[in-house]
C-alpha cells in the first residue's frame, strides 16, 4: 500500500499567557483522551525530563485503536514535538509552539507533517483536500482544548 505525506498548519488563540498554556498543555495526565471527546485512557512514560511516550487506547466506533508517540519537551522555547511510533499515522510528527497574543493569550502555531497509507496514489488535488480536512479537525480539537484550559485556568485561580 503505498505513502503519502503531507504538510499542514494552523493557529489557534489561547485563553492563557504563553507559559501557562505551555505548562497546561505539556501536563500530560491519563484522562487527557476524555479532553478530546474520546473515551479512552493515556498511558504516559516518562523517558527523561524533556521526553516521553504517550500511549492513548481509545475507542474508535467499534473498535479498540492503541497509539503511541514520542513528545520531545522544549520548555526554553515555548513548544514541543509529537512522533508516531505506532498506528496508521506511524512517522507523522508535529510541532506545537506557542507565543503572546496579547495581553494574558496566546497564540498555538501547529505544524504537521502527517504520513499515512493509501489504496493507490492520490493526485496532487486530492492530497491538498486530505490536508485542509485534517487541518480543519486538529483545529477543531485545538479549540475544544482551548476551551478546558479556560474552565482549568480559571478554576484554578479561584481555588
Amino acid at each position: 500500500m503505498p505513502r503519502i505525506s503531507f504538510r499542514y498548519r494552523f493557529t489557534v488563540l489561547l485563553p492563557a499567557p504563553p507559559d501557562a498554556a505551555y505548562r497546561w498543555a505539556t501536563d500530560f495526565r491519563p484522562d487527557d483522551p476524555e479532553r478530546l471527546g474520546q473515551v479512552g485512557v493515556r498511558r504516559i512514560e516518562r523517558l527523561a525530563p524533556d521526553a516521553l511516550i504517550l500511549t492513548d487506547t481509545v475507542r474508535d466506533g467499534r473498535a479498540t485503536v492503541t497509539k503511541s508517540r514520542l513528545v520531545r519537551l522544549m520548555p526554553e522555547r515555548r513548544s514541543w514535538t509529537n512522533t508516531h511510533l505506532t498506528g496508521s499515522r506511524r512517522h507523522s510528527q508535529f510541532l506545537y509552539e506557542i507565543s503572546a497574543a496579547g495581553r494574558g493569550r496566546s497564540r498555538l502555531t501547529f505544524t504537521g507533517l502527517q504520513i499515512e497509507s493509501a489504496a493507490r496514489p492520490p493526485s496532487p488535488r486530492a492530497i491538498a483536500t486530505r490536508a485542509r480536512s485534517v487541518a480543519r479537525e486538529d483545529a477543531a480539537a485545538w479549540r475544544r482544548l482551548a476551551r478546558a484550559m479556560g474552565r482549568d485556568l480559571r478554576s484554578w485561580r479561584r481555588a
